[in-house]
């Protein structure tokens, strides 16, 4: 399973603002299964919850009723850079010259390991292995001759990579997206109260009205109940380089981003995908959940009947007793399980959004031909990763990534299926609104932010020489 790094969730001036924070990270809990925390500002007390474990299991009753106050900050995360430890759980919380400074953080900084090293010259002392730390030093030694929005700016100034944060002092809240604008965040009003979110799931929940986007580069500072909008002093590029995986696999598919509905552009995918190559099937199915969407818009464009011969467990949690040693595949087989009168003997097409290391899909490929299946053709919709990412997906290095140590044909035979084909970078464009707003380097390579593994090595033409 490809993992995201983790979602934020905010809220200003409203009496409800922590349980609208837990129900809110509650709608986002796809982007970080393996903490969650809530910090809340009473007026004068900065007041916090935050433990290793999904949204329910974190948080109870009593929780929440201890976190007092009309200003909300949380977090849910997985770990991008950073062990998976109850230490690096966000949002974040530090106090100095008698002020809480609170922040909560989407996304990956390329020059972390510099940055760390450069404050350690400096004297700060790091007590997680988080580069959201690294805001919170630059922060409060900007915050000693700044406003937030301005230690905002000149923090940001410093630091290269993805951010979407969320930023907390005494009565005001920042909101605030890096320049390339590589993960969503999404600005919107609850009963007259701002609120922020990475994803507009969560506004749909509450019954939130999604107002707009936060812009890239762009600061929405709130204090007094006002809004107001500010730049990042850097000169912005000049197109945003937005996550085009965001749209193919991390984002819920009723969600809005990038002004772009997801769902929608996932049944144009596999609407592309179609068009490019349709095999002689008896039927498609997608394996769910993520191959779902893309498979209505094949089987829309195709004409080929929809199945799901693949049952998901929904009632899995995120662990489980482990079975003995002669159970195999136990961990698949938990979570999906075939309806096997449907495929015995039958030509069967397989729709899912990606391939990274092949060894999900060669499993599923197997137990398919082990109930009988004739053919077993395999179409993704979208092209294939060949690159990790720097900017806050959990892709493996170069050398795991199947499609960057193989050709389409090599992949097939490893994957034993009759045929195989993966959506095209065209096609791929073809299915958003605004095809050169997006980052492609996971497909091409060309990484719109050099990382710190570059170095001299990073190519005229983008592409990362150093991994």
């Amino acid at each position: 399973m490809i993992k995201h790094d983790c979602g934020v969730f905010g809220v200003y001036d409203h009496e409800d603002a922590a349980r609208l924070a837990y129900f809110g990270l509650y709608a986002q809990q796809h982007r970080g299964q393996e903490s969650a925390g809530i910090v809340t500002w009473d007026g004068e007390t900065a007041h916090e919850c935050k433990h290793m474990g999904l949204v329910p299991d974190v948080f109870g009753e009593s929780d929440l009723q201890a976190l007092s106050g009309r200003m909300a900050i949380g977090h849910v995360r997985y770990s991008t850079t950073g062990r998976s430890l109850g230490s690096n759980a966000q949002p974040f919380r530090v106090h100095f010259q008698g002020h809480d400074l609170v922040l909560a953080h989407n996304g990956n900084l390329v020059n972390a390991r510099e940055m760390r090293e450069d404050l350690e010259e400096e004297g700060a002392i790091f007590s997680t292995g988080n580069d959201t730390e690294i805001f919170l030093h630059l922060l409060v030694r900007a915050l000693r001759h700044n406003n937030l929005p301005g230690a905002i700016k000149e923090t940001c100034a410093r630091v290269r990579g993805a951010y979407s944060l969320l930023v907390m002092v005494d009565g005001v809240m920042a909101a605030v997206r890096d320049p390339h604008g590589f993960h969503p965040l999404a600005f919107g009003y609850m009963d007259g109260s701002p609120v922020f979110a990475s994803e507009t799931c969560a506004f749909d929940l509450l019954e939130a009205r999604f107002e707009r986007s936060v812009r890239p580069g762009e600061i929405l500072i709130v204090q007094d109940g006002d809004v107001r909008s500010e730049y990042l002093l850097e000169p912005l590029p000049k197109k945003p380089q937005q996550c085009i995986f965001e749209l193919v696999y991390f984002a819920r598919p009723d969600s809005c981003i990038f002004d772009e509905q997801v769902y929608l552009c996932r049944k144009k995918m596999g609407w592309n995908l179609a068009e490019e190559s349709t095999p002689q099937a008896d039927f498609i199915m997608p394996f769910p959940d993520s191959g779902i969407y893309p498979a209505l818009g094949f089987a829309q464009r195709s004409g080929l009947p929809y199945e799901h011969a693949m049952i998901r467990n929904h009632y899995v949690g995120r662990t489980f007793i482990q079975p003995s040693q002669s159970m195999r595949s136990f961990g698949v087989r938990v979570k999906i399980n075939p309806v096997r009168e449907v495929i015995e003997n039958k030509s069967i097409c397989i729709i899912d959004d990606s391939i990274v290391r092949g060894t999900t899909m060669m499993t599923r490929v197997r137990k398919l031909r082990e109930l009988g299946a004739r053919e077993v053709h395999i179409r993704i919709s979208s092209p294939p990763v060949k690159f990790p990412c720097h900017y806050g997906i959990d892709f493996s290095s170069r050398g795991e990534l199947v499609a960057a140590k193989y050709d389409l044909e090599e992949i097939r035979r490893i994957l034993d299926v009759d045929s195989l084909h993966y959506l095209s970078l065209q096609g791929l464009l073809a299915s958003v609104k605004q095809p050169d707003h997006y980052c492609l380097a996971c497909f091409d390579g060309k990484y719109p932010v050099p990382c710190e593994h570059c170095g001299d090595k990073y190519s005229l033409e983008g592409y990362c020489a150093g991994i």
